[in-house]
């Protein structure tokens, strides 16, 4: 579905380590703050242990994982939105993404220098933040211009726009993310075209030294606490050790590294559903000899606009689908199985694709 995920945060907090860790890219780190002049892009694939479980019964010659493209966007730094350090260049690549991984150095480390001289999460959130909200509300005072001139040759909508983005205008200038900003659903429309910074859903990563995997520490609960009334999710990554296992070889050598640190896989696993949830994503398979494969979809999608992402013809020409819900396919065995069960569906256009429907489509073109 084309779909993006930035990772952002301060320089040298860690992100382009977890962006190695979760994309089939590998991206330069050092401890130098600036020292990227480019966002890196990779691909990632969405760990879901139901691949390997349907090829139990079904064997197919490959399986396909869904996959989301993932950005590492340089660093940025206290007046980033005017120039600063890197500068705005890369405000670009979070406008574009859909959805936004902020990473949060929680750990101490006297080989690693704070670009602001200490370590403190939750300023380096309120920096990021800043930096974001001040774009945006450059984009709010310009369009409310645009909207004062369309009033004057007497637009109506153009009225109701401008007290929807004077909404917003007040909540940035008060150093609040524009997601937060009290509009309806059926208003936000008004700042689509905008893009804004601050209005797309976010996750907070803690990056955390070894021992603060399980036991936290006072950087970790800080950020829980400075971003409860958003109730936005809050994961936790040892960066340094992720990337250990990302470099093992075998799945086994991988297990017996995780089993050691009391994980029962690694935390990027986590981190990557997380950011297909907050993405507002599910996935459907269809099941062959050819190949198993995992489609994306938005939550909430028809049959027929399901259909679409395999095949534009598809959507065009749907007739129905045939259903198999996951659990019933793996409990029962087999498709014939399902059918003698009376767990067999044919649904019509109306039809809302549940997580994990297995999906064979109909159609006539």
């Amino acid at each position: 579905m084309g779909l993006h995920c930035g990772i952002i945060g301060i320089a040298n907090c860690g992100k382009t380590t977890v962006f190695n860790c979760m994309s089939n890219t590998k991206a330069e780190t050092t401890n130098f703050a600036f020292s990227s002049n480019k966002s890196n892009i990779g691909v990632i694939n969405i760990p879901d242990l139901r691949i390997k479980e349907l090829e139990k019964f079904q064997p197919t010659e490959k399986l396909v994982y869904a996959t989301i493209d993932i950005i590492d966007i340089p660093g940025l730094t206290k007046g980033s939105s005017n120039g600063e350090g890197i500068g705005n260049s890369f405000l670009s690549d979070i406008r574009n993404s859909d959805a936004l991984i902020h990473v949060l150095r929680c750990f101490d480390d006297e080989n690693l220098p704070h670009i602001d001289g200490s370590v403190n999460p939750v300023r380096d959130l309120e920096t990021i933040d800043l930096e974001l909200q001040i774009k945006d509300l450059e984009s709010i005072n310009k369009k409310i211009v645009k909207m004062e001139k369309l009033v004057k040759i007497g637009d109506k909508e153009a009225k109701q726009a401008i007290e929807i983005l004077k909404i917003y205008q007040n909540h940035l200038e008060n150093m609040q993310n524009a997601r937060t900003a009290p509009v309806k659903d059926e208003d936000k429309k008004f700042v689509e075209d905008l893009c804004l910074l601050t209005a797309k859903p976010v996750m907070i990563v803690c990056n955390v030294d070894e021992k603060s995997l399980s036991t936290s520490n006072h950087y970790i609960e800080a950020v829980k606490e400075a971003v409860k009334e958003e109730k936005l999710t809050v994961l936790t990554i040892a960066a340094s050790l992720e990337a250990e296992i990302s470099e093992l070889e075998t799945l086994e050598e991988k297990q017996e590294f995780l089993n050691d640190y009391g994980l029962s896989e690694p935390s990027v696993n986590l981190i990557i559903r997380s950011a297909y949830d907050i993405l507002n994503l599910q996935s459907f398979f269809t099941v062959g000899p050819k190949e198993i494969k995992a489609w994306t979809i938005k939550k909430g999608m028809t049959a027929p606009e399901a259909a679409g992402v395999i095949h534009s013809d598809l959507q065009r020409g749907f007739i129905r689908a045939e259903v198999m819900k996951y659990y019933d396919f793996v409990h029962f065995g087999s498709e014939n199985a399902v059918k003698n069960a009376g767990k067999f569906h044919v649904e019509g256009k109306t039809y809302i694709v549940d997580d994990g429907d297995i999906i064979h489509i109909r159609f006539n073109v």
